[in-house]
């Protein structure tokens, strides 16, 4: 299997660098030549980089990123079917009102559709305004979540 992936790779590149060496050979063998040398090169520091790394810490604070990120998954989930909901009658009653509303205008970065506040949307479901529900959820999603990674990793 490793030797067709290879081998798969080798030929995507023999294709793709074919049409620029019929035009101008020396230039196409100086550019795969300098692109190999950089491949190599990056491939050496990843992995000496690698070798110094703590793994165990490495996947303690990834953990930790993916739980706060699908927490906001979580959340952010649960708005959209409560705007689902809305649209075709169904009321959640006081679930679907307002948790909090951050006085922040649209026009500022942290506004939740301009830069800053969108990454942060994305990554951790951050918003100017959420529904109860919502905030349930995603706080429900990281009460349990979170101690029990900690927990697990402090055990060992």
């Amino acid at each position: 299997m490793t030797f067709i992936v290879v081998f798969r790779e080798g030929l995507e590149t023999v294709l793709f660098l074919t049409p620029f060496f019929i035009n101008d050979a020396p230039a196409t063998i100086i550019g795969a030549v300098f692109g190999a040398i950089t491949a190599l090169t990056l491939s050496y520091c990843i992995f000496m980089a690698g070798m110094k790394i703590n793994l165990r810490n490495l996947f303690y604070f990834t953990s930790i990123l993916l739980i706060l990120i699908a927490g906001g998954l979580a959340g952010y989930g649960v708005h959209e079917l409560i705007e689902h909901y809305k649209e075709i009658g169904v009321n959640f009653g006081w679930l679907s009102e307002p948790a909090y509303t951050l006085n922040i205008p649209s026009s500022s970065l942290l506004h939740h559709k301009n830069l800053v506040g969108s990454i942060l949307a994305v990554m951790f479901g951050y918003t100017v305004s959420a529904e109860w529900l919502r905030l349930i959820v995603h706080l429900s999603y990281l009460a349990t979540a979170l101690p029990s990674v900690i927990l697990v990793y402090k055990k060992r």
